[in-house]
């Protein structure tokens, strides 16, 4: 069934888009047609660089708060392939394309892929959008060039053991 997949996307979607294409402009003419595809890829660029910055923020401002960042980063990815539909000419990809910048209809998509999803980052683990475990690791020692060698200085500061 998936091996199908690529087929219907390779040989039924453009026939499909063809034939969009030839009753759209027998309704409304053909520069109307040609305008309105114009209009939805340029509108597809500008929602991509406006949606997608909100998105970042959003997606930084999980990970800052330890919190799952799956579901933006979900958000994320369906927002650039919105905006890639969109800027493909063609009527079917364009209602595809305008369904996925609507938040609600992001959310039902991700309620299907979140148990099919694992999230891992640099700053602990995520799984499926349920509030996984965010590991924390002891505090970042930063060295300089100068501050490491391989002997031992029984002076040296990173020795010394504060009993404070």
């Amino acid at each position: 069934m998936y091996r199908l997949i690529p087929l219907l996307f390779l040989f039924v979607l453009p026939l499909a888009e063809i034939a969009g294409f030839v009753v759209v402009g027998r309704e409304i003419g053909a520069l109307a047609t040609i305008a309105l595809v114009l209009a939805s890829g340029i509108a597809g660029s500008i929602l991509l660089r406006w949606q997608g910055f909100g998105t970042l923020a959003r997606l930084r401002a999980d990970l800052e708060a330890g919190r799952d960042p799956g579901r933006q980063m979900a958000h994320g990815v369906m927002i650039v392939f919105a905006g890639i539909l969109l800027i493909i000419p063609g009527f079917i990809t364009d209602i595809v394309g305008i369904l996925l910048f609507i938040p609600p209809v992001r959310d039902l998509a991700w309620h299907f892929l979140r148990s099919r999803v694992r999230v891992v980052s640099n700053f602990g683990m995520f799984r499926g959008g349920a509030g996984g475990p965010h590991t924390k690791r002891g505090p970042t020692i930063d060295l300089g060039e100068d501050d490491y060698t391989t002997t031992r200085n029984p002076d040296s500061p990173w020795r010394r053991i504060d009993d404070q």
